[in-house]
């Protein structure tokens, strides 16, 4: 690699020991090597056509943009938060925290400027997955995190907006979520660009301490050109519940690595996501349920729509250590084919090291409901509609479940844009 190097790592600013951990990084993305799709977590991606020497990290001397006008039109759409933070490639252009919630101990922003985030910063990367997790280790330049202290239940969302506008970039965006014993909150982190080719690389920590209540809600709709590769990263502790909600609609190549582990004796984590690829997009998806105590429980849903030439990968493990008894683990992917050119990978996998223990996975890939689409059809629906109310449908499960309202509505008009989209290219073809 000749453009993210430690020279570029070091020119970024913040706290000393932020310096150190970026410097320790950089030491090892120099001897580490790109991934390849021989490797079983890389199978069926594209990782082959990614040419790290195409983008280069935003220079830390240019002055800090204003928030973009798209960035700010996704933040007004939740005007009841708690606090909300905009990063504008790399740089954070605006920051809020309700006074209430401050004066109760919350802390939210920069890591520099929150008590413990030294501690809060890879409490949950602590091993990072891959040469892209190293990446963001050593160019994160403006890492947030959110803080909710013992007790604290905040009853409006936090909200983090992501967005990329230049040609080139490469960006390594980093938020972390610590929430403490027996508290509470909801995080929507959205992640939007303009029309540029870039490169992003997020990670995500999310640890919910004893008794912890955590909704976090990912809306991934970056750019056509941009190629994503990020990481969800989440520990659950004793009798703490996590809920974790992805839509992934952007991209060229969009992949999300999703750790859940349940750490902590009555430990719950929900899964969900939507995702929905056309053109030539590529989405892909690694889901790992570590059921490391016992009488813990996960639930994966997954569902999408592939149209075009699009793909889709989707493979999960369910894994259950020696004294994980009484896990109850769920896993299901389900994908429609809109296109006859379209592709969708679906791979479950089970690994169980505990007979005590109940576990399921299911997937299935398949062209839309026949039966379904005839009966709307034959009530008088026309065709493209009938199409459409079935795919709406079909995704309702899981977008009813998000516990953002105001990102629900949103999303179901993007999904039926898309199929729309589609329609009309199928009537000029």
């Amino acid at each position: 690699m000749t453009t993210l190097t430690a020279e570029a790592s070091a020119a970024l600013d913040g706290p000393d020991w932020l310096r150190r951990r970026r410097a320790a990084a950089a030491e090892i993305v120099a001897v580490t090597a790109m991934p390849t799709i021989d490797e079983e977590v890389w199978r069926y991606s594209r990782i082959d056509e990614l040419d790290l020497d195409r983008f280069a990290p935003i220079d830390p001397i240019l002055p800090v943009a204003s928030v973009p006008a798209a960035a700010q039109a996704v933040l007004d759409a939740v005007e009841r938060r708690a606090g909300a933070l905009i990063v504008h490639n790399g740089r954070v252009v605006h920051a809020e925290l309700d006074p209430e919630w401050a004066a109760r101990g919350v802390g939210f922003g920069p890591v520099g400027s929150i008590d413990g985030a030294d501690v809060v910063f890879g409490a949950v990367a602590d091993q990072s997955p891959d040469l892209f997790g190293l990446l963001n280790d050593a160019h994160s330049a403006a890492p947030i995190g959110l803080v909710v202290p013992r007790g604290v239940t905040v009853d409006m969302p936090f909200v983090v907006i992501d967005w990329v506008d230049l040609e080139g970039g490469a960006t390594f965006p980093r938020l972390m979520v610590q929430i403490g014993e027996n508290a509470e909150a909801t995080v929507l982190e959205h992640q939007g660009s303009a029309d540029v080719a870039a490169l992003v690389a997020p990670i995500t920590e999310l640890e919910v301490g004893q008794a912890g209540r955590l909704r976090y809600v990912n809306i991934q709709e970056r750019g056509p050109q941009i190629w994503q590769i990020a990481s969800q990263l989440s520990r659950v502790g004793q009798d703490a519940s996590l809920q974790a909600a992805q839509a992934a609609l952007g991209g060229a190549y969009a992949r999300t690595r999703a750790d859940c582990r349940l750490a902590g004796r009555g430990a719950s984590g929900d899964l969900l996501a939507v995702y929905f690829g056309e053109a030539d997009q590529t989405v892909d998806f690694r889901t790992f349920q570590d059921h490391i105590a016992p009488d813990t429980t996960s639930n994966l849903l997954f569902k999408g729509a592939v149209g075009g030439h699009s793909r889709s990968v989707y493979t999960g493990l369910i894994k259950v250590r020696p004294d994980a008894r009484g896990t109850n683990a769920f896993q299901t992917n389900r994908t429609i084919k809109l296109s006859e050119h379209a592709w969708a990978e679906s791979v479950p996998n089970l690994q169980i090291e505990n007979n005590d223990v109940h576990c399921s996975h299911a997937s299935t890939v398949g062209p839309i409901d026949e039966d379904q689409r005839f009966y709307l059809e034959s009530r008088g629906v026309p065709p493209e509609v009938a199409e459409q109310l079935v795919v709406a449908g079909f995704f309702d499960e899981v977008l009813a479940q998000l516990p953002v309202p105001e990102v629900i509505a949103p999303l179901r008009a993007r999904i039926v844009e898309r199929i729309e989209r589609r329609n009309r290219s199928e009537v000029n073809a």
